[in-house]
């Protein structure tokens, strides 16, 4: 047990009076430096050696000092010596070390002075041996103590990540698989943490392994087993005869170490990756981020892009602070100077509890946990402001592990969950001995956070955590789109929205939205989720969100807007995301979080109400028209061949058909997909409308185009296309414009300014990846093809990944043009609409891809289209937009005025 920081300061001082005076030879070292040890509380004959014997850089032999391995080289000098020469030499052994053996800090002294180097920082520190008592938190890793700031991509997380990684490679190798080589894992996992961070003595399990196995590591899974098992088992049921090395290990319990496992089998290579594994100082990898990378070594694909697995910390508190911690934090300042109020906060946090219900590592409940245990911690310093300290620590700590409980439907990240939530309370305990200075552990484990493994979509969660007692469910469920959702999962989803009409469009995250509304009924639990922004957005709004708030009656209370969940590692491709935070109640202290970029700091918003869209605003809810709401043209799909390609032709293909059958040439037509529209390619078709059936004889290649469509369609599994065999000169879906149209493509990247809308001739054959508005005036042209439209499509449309996927009935028919234009104001907008068409003109060796590219758009066309965007924006208002929420919530706000009959409202519509 590591002694308290102020009994180690009363033995520094007691140290440096005994050998201030003291003469100072070479052959007192060995008591000197027995001595130092002895002040933190550590044995030096049984952690360290002296006179190391070690072949140096130069193949001489030498002579370490003492070298404690893989933690402190110590290389002593008479008094008045060369410290720097002695550093020099400390560091000619390094050579001749194993990579294990390599120690983290070099100190140089010479009785008078000490010289401490941080290899892993490169710090160091100097001060005089009447200083010690001053500088004994530079020596916490002696003592078992070590204060940390983690980072959610420190390379020693990774590097930790990997070698575990080896070893599990080299156990499966072995044979050893499947569940107990997850409990295995785990198990060691924990002891490489226990022995940095002071719940074992220092390289306790390192030193079991290094000093009492073979070599060849063929006795060292039963060295691992015995050991297990006395983790297990209290003192006093141990054998008598135990050996001395396993006897003062600690006793564990928490049912980590209670299964009986297979005994593994190890050969001298995982022996020595072991080794290298407790080489690393775990007391700086954090449990929270570590989980995750832990459980991606386990997939050989994941592994080669471990940064990528985790959930950093920074997004974790863009749930859990306005959830929880905000609050609480609020009433902790106003309980200052109030010990009624303080204790009463403090009570109210160890009744708090949470509930992650696809906890995965546990990286949410780790990071609650510990914010919680910072709270506590401030709360007792603020009871502690006297300075008088308290009898017992162990007494007035309140909350605890087993406030937290998670359902995982993988079993290995369920039991890293559990003990990751040990690793960073037993962290906390540390913080806790250094603040009060009195040794705190909880040992043995008694309490746990309660990990469910089971699908919990299908666990009932009042089986987990009564709802009475529950307070917060909090999380990162699966991010699985609708198309991508395997049959089980599916299943599930059929189960969570039995009798929901429509609910085939949702994403597999909006489960737990609607399992989690059902769960709150009647409750004060809030919730709040990470989701794809999917869910804030286009058609899947209408269907959950109707469910949410008209039947069950939840209210928003927070929401960050879209960001890019990323943590910028190699290859990890960003997503865009939402939080959603939500219960029963209706606050008043709701608020927006928006991002101006995705990719940086929100700006804080109040907000009276937040709708499904995540804008301020009355509960509404975008529903697809069959028409458009305001007095403008329809919008159509384009038309679909259905002809197994039979029907069309490359440029290539076009040219050498033709010059077999030239008479075709008059029904060759272009052929205009998204795809050839937005990047310059051409197709053509064979458009047979109104043949003649002689004229259709008089061209045998045609005949032979159009009988294959015939048997392709006769082949098909569908009773439609069968059906369409009898017509195979013809599209199957034929809604080609008879006059001029605009063309707008139903699939664009998100990361254009503006989908890239354009002028064709009924001569050109629209294919059903486009809709068209026949008839359409420069007017409307511009007015879709302006930033208030473009807002409109970011909202309302579907999505394809993260692209658009425009919709007539979902984005066209239920946009809102301004509700009375003048004819200068139409003047203007036509203009700078003809404008953006003639720039465009300009660059006929360009795509529209290419024109349209963020990167590569030109500035003349820039300059025309924020032209354009002002005439439309002063069609609205005169006043400016500020910004895109602006625009959406004026948007919104003239949509319910459009729509208000539709529902029994009264409108104030004014025909354009």
């Amino acid at each position: 047990m590591p002694l308290s920081w102020n009994e180690i300061k009363a033995r520094a001082i007691s140290f440096s009076k005994e050998w201030e005076h003291e003469t100072s030879e070479d052959a007192e070292a060995k008591t000197f430096w027995g001595e130092f040890f002895d002040v933190f509380g550590i044995s030096r004959r049984r952690v360290a050696t002296f006179e190391q014997a070690v072949k140096k850089g130069d193949s001489k032999q030498g002579f370490i000092d003492l070298l404690w391995k893989g933690t402190i080289l110590i290389e002593h000098k008479s008094r008045g010596k060369d410290l720097d020469k002695a550093f020099q030499q400390a560091k000619d052994y390094f050579p001749g070390l194993k990579e294990h053996e390599l120690p983290k800090y070099i100190l140089v002294s010479d009785f008078d002075r000490f010289r401490l180097f941080d290899l892993d920082t490169g710090t160091n520190h100097e001060f005089q041996l009447s200083e010690l008592s001053a500088n004994v938190h530079l020596f916490g890793f002696i003592a078992g103590y070590q204060k940390r700031s983690y980072k959610d991509e420190d390379p020693v997380n990774i590097e930790a990540a990997e070698r575990m990684g080896r070893l599990h490679d080299r156990l499966e190798e072995a044979g050893y698989t499947g569940h107990a080589l997850e409990v295995y894992l785990v198990r060691m996992l924990f002891c490489l943490f226990a022995e940095d961070t002071g719940i074992f003595e220092r390289t306790q399990f390192q030193e079991l392994i290094d000093t009492y196995t073979k070599p060849d590591g063929s006795d060292l899974a039963l060295q691992l087993a015995q050991l297990f098992q006395t983790l297990n088992t209290p003192p006093e049921k141990r054998y008598k005869t135990l050996d001395e090395t396993l006897a003062v290990f600690p006793y564990v319990n928490g049912k980590l170490f209670e299964e009986n496992l297979p005994l593994a089998a190890f050969d001298s290579k995982m022996r020595e990756n072991l080794l290298l594994c407790c080489a690393l100082d775990w007391s700086k990898i954090s449990p929270a981020i570590f989980g995750s990378m832990f459980q991606a070594v386990m997939n050989p694909k994941e592994r080669r892009n471990l940064g990528a697995h985790y959930t950093s910390e920074k997004n974790i508190q863009k749930v859990i602070k306005p959830l929880f911690l905000d609050d609480l934090y609020s009433e902790f300042e106003k309980a200052k100077g109030n010990r009624n109020r303080l204790n009463e906060l403090h009570r109210k946090i160890s009744a708090l509890h949470f509930l992650d219900p696809a906890c995965g590592c546990g990286n949410f409940l780790i990071i609650s946990y510990r914010e919680l245990r910072e709270l506590e911690l401030l709360i007792l310093r603020e009871l502690n402001k006297s300075g008088q300290g308290f009898l017992n620590v162990r007494d007035i700590m309140q909350v605890d592990v087993d406030q937290f409980a998670g359902i995982e439907y993988d079993e290995f990240p369920a039991r890293v969950a559990e003990v990751a939530m040990w690793l960073m309370d037993h962290q906390m305990n540390m913080k806790v001995s250094n603040e009060f200075g009195q040794y705190f552990v909880r040992l043995p484990l008694t309490k746990a956070a309660k990990i469910v493994h089971g699908n919990a979509l299908r666990v009932d969660w009042a089986d987990v955590v009564p709802k009475e007692q529950l307070s917060y469910i909090l999380g990162n469920p699966p991010f699985v789109g609708k198309s991508l959702q395997n049959a089980a999962q599916r299943v599930d989803m059929d189960l969570v929205f039995a009798n929901v009409s429509g609910a085939g469009v949702l994403d597999y995250v909006t489960a737990w939205y609607l399992k989690s509304a059902v769960y709150i009924q009647n409750t004060n639990i809030r919730c709040a989720f990470v989701s794809t922004n999917s869910i804030a957005q286009g058609e899947q709004v209408g269907f959950l969100w109707a469910e949410m708030l008209n039947r069950y009656r939840v209210k928003i209370h927070f929401a960050h807007r879209t960001f890019s969940w990323s943590n910028e590692a190699r290859g990890n491709a960003a997503v865009h995301v939402v939080v959603i935070g939500f219960g029963m109640q209706d606050i008043d202290n709701k608020r927006i979080f928006d991002y101006t970029d995705i990719k940086g700091e929100p700006q804080e918003k109040k907000a009276k109400n937040i709708n499904p869209y995540l804008i301020e605003g009355q509960n509404i809810l975008i529903v697809g028209q069959t028409k458009p709401i305001c007095n403008v043209p329809e919008m159509f799909k384009g038309s679909q061949p259905t002809d197994g390609g039979n029907l069309l032709f490359t440029d290539e293909e076009k040219k050498q058909f033709i010059q077999k059958e030239p008479i075709a040439a008059k029904y060759i037509r272009p052929f205009i997909s998204a795809h050839e529209y937005l990047n310059g390619q051409k197709r053509w078709c064979l458009w047979l409308v109104g043949i003649a059936p002689n004229e259709l004889k008089q061209m045998p290649w045609v005949m032979q185009r159009v009988e294959a469509v015939r048997q392709m369609r006769l082949e098909s599994t569908k009773p439609a296309t069968v059906k369409w065999a009898q017509f195979p000169a013809l599209f199957t879906e034929n809604r080609q414009p008879q006059k001029e149209y605009v063309l707008v493509p139903s699939h664009s990247s998100e990361n254009r300014r503006y989908i890239p809308f354009g002028f064709l001739t009924e001569n050109d054959i629209l294919n059903n990846s486009c809709f068209s508005i026949p008839g359409a005036s420069l007017f409307i042209f511009g007015t879709i093809f302006s930033q208030m439209h473009m807002t409109w499509v970011k909202y309302t449309c579907g999505r394809i990944k993260s692209d658009y996927r425009y919709s007539n009935t979902l984005v066209y028919n239920t946009y809102p043009f301004p509700l009375t234009t003048t004819d200068a104001q139409k003047k203007k907008v036509e203009e700078a609409a003809q404008t953006v068409l003639d720039t465009r003109a300009k660059y006929p060796g360009s795509s529209l891809a290419d024109l349209y590219d963020p990167v590569t758009m030109p500035p003349d066309l820039v300059k025309a289209h924020t032209a354009l965007d002002k005439a439309v924006d002063l069609c609205y208002r005169s006043q400016p937009f500020a910004n895109e929420l602006s625009r959406i919530e004026f948007l919104f706000g003239l949509y319910e005025q459009y729509t208000a009959p539709m529902f029994g409202g009264e409108s104030k519509k004014k025909k354009k």
